[in-house]
């Protein structure tokens, strides 16, 4: 009999990520800090003849009730506060228990709620995500997971299911580590992406073609493809805010700090990140990053495909 799955936090990644696992049939417990949508999946499972999921009130009684236990937040703080404080996983984590974090926090406060998960007699992966909104609706997202392999192996099934690239990338805290550079990646490619397309635009040339043209060549990138409709329709509606890749890259810098590594062009991305939260951009797509270089150019180029 499958273990049962509880998991917290529904937003946007969040809530298509459990919706996947109830489908594969497992049975989940459902904790949101507004209960309201963890009601409503439980409700539209239940109505459709689906796995059943039971929603509590605490993420306390999520551990009480689960086996297994994944959490899906904003931040390291939402993280230490669903783990640690009163009425929280820790007060009634089982032993045995496998606490799977896949929010996007830093590698230093990770390792140090694994020390706590650990004196509880239960174990944790850090499994960060990536493929935004979309990987999770589709269930294939790019899972980077840190922690013991036994763990790994026990947590594989549940990836497979809401992932399609799946790596064991080292011990506690590594899956953190590497989502900060994967991150770098994606934040500097989507400002290049903007450089390229406000360049040609003011040069007179549609950004549909320069798309077109560079997809098909060395310049060809992920960014590209996904956020293609986003950069030529300029509808920012958020797949991942851009307030929130602020913060993934504020984890970097810190990171870059402790293992004295130089972060130049990330630091500069982070100012455009931080422009755009100045402008009230920042719960647009992070692919708005486009309007920072419009503004800064002085020429907006007119929605289109």
């Amino acid at each position: 009999m499958a273990e049962r799955i509880g998991f917290i936090g529904l937003g946007i990644m969040g809530m298509p990520m459990a919706k996947n696992l109830m489908e594969a049939g497992y049975e989940l417990v459902l904790y949101n800090r507004t209960l309201e949508k963890a009601e409503r999946l439980a409700e539209e499972a239940k109505r459709e003849g689906g796995t059943a999921a039971t929603v509590v009130r605490s993420p306390g009684e999520v551990a009480k009730r689960s086996g297994i236990i994944i959490t899906m937040l904003p931040d390291t703080p939402d993280v230490e506060r669903v783990v640690s404080e009163e009425g929280g996983l820790l007060e009634e984590m089982r032993e045995g228990a496998l606490y799977i974090d896949m929010s996007t926090i830093s590698p230093t406060a990770t390792r140090r709620l694994a020390g706590r998960v650990e004196e509880k007699g239960a174990s944790m992966l850090d499994a960060p995500v990536s493929g935004g909104d979309v990987g999770a609706r589709e269930g294939t997202l790019s899972i980077m997971v840190g922690g013991e392999e036994e763990d790994f192996e026990r947590a594989r099934p549940l990836f497979e299911v809401m992932g399609k690239t799946i790596t064991h990338v080292g011990p506690t805290g590594s899956g953190q580590v590497v989502k900060a550079a994967n991150q770098i990646v994606v934040a500097l490619s989507i400002e290049a992406v903007s450089e390229a397309l406000v360049l040609a635009s003011r040069g007179g040339v549609e950004p549909g073609k320069v798309l077109e043209v560079l997809s098909g060549g060395l310049a060809a990138n992920k960014v590209m493809e996904v956020k293609r409709e986003k950069f030529l329709t300029r509808s920012f509606e958020p797949g991942f805010r851009a307030e929130l890749h602020h913060k993934d890259l504020g984890i970097a810098l810190s990171a870059g700090r402790e293992y004295g590594v130089v972060l130049p062009a990330t630091a500069l991305v982070d100012q455009m990140l931080l422009i755009m939260k100045n402008k009230g951009w920042a719960s647009e797509d992070h692919s708005a990053l486009l309007r920072v270089i419009e503004d800064l150019s002085g020429h907006q180029e007119e929605p289109g495909l």
